[in-house]
């Protein structure tokens, strides 16, 4: 295997505006495409009256996948070995989100160098909506 791969150092961090101004239409997007269309997500009555939320919020997995982008446009999908992560707070209509995702650590594994990423996103207030990690392949 060859020396440590210098394009990427433990510590470098990159940072990616996941959405500025998150809209309902997005929600109801997600319900179809991923087929989940729990009423939490999509209908404002039954998210207020009868669950007791101030309106409707982002379904978990619409964060999860928006935050992905900040670890697949940086190192590629095609390097992605590994990716998962808790949903912190909350995502509502209007909310701005922004991910960080962080080297931690670099080993060779299963044939190629690996990148430990630490991943955070925040809301326009600082408020840390979803934490995880990756793993990623990268090159010499």
């Amino acid at each position: 295997m060859t020396a440590e791969p210098r394009s990427v150092a433990i510590g470098d961090t990159v940072e990616l505006m996941l959405v500025e101004d998150l809209t309902r239409t997005r929600l109801v997007q997600y319900a179809g495409a991923s087929g989940d269309f729990n009423a939490l997500h999509t209908d404002a009555t039954y998210a207020t009256e009868v669950a007791g939320f101030p309106g409707v919020f982002a379904h978990g997995m619409l964060t999860m996948g928006m935050t992905g982008r900040v670890v697949t446009d940086r190192w590629g999908i095609e390097n992605l070995r590994s990716y998962g992560g808790r949903f912190r707070a909350q995502v509502w209509p209007g909310d701005m989100l922004t991910a960080r995702a962080t080297v931690t650590g670099i080993d060779a594994e299963a044939g190629e160098w690996r990148a430990s990423i630490s991943i955070e996103t925040v809301n326009q207030d600082g408020e840390v909506v979803f934490t995880g990690s990756a793993l990623v392949a990268v090159r010499p």
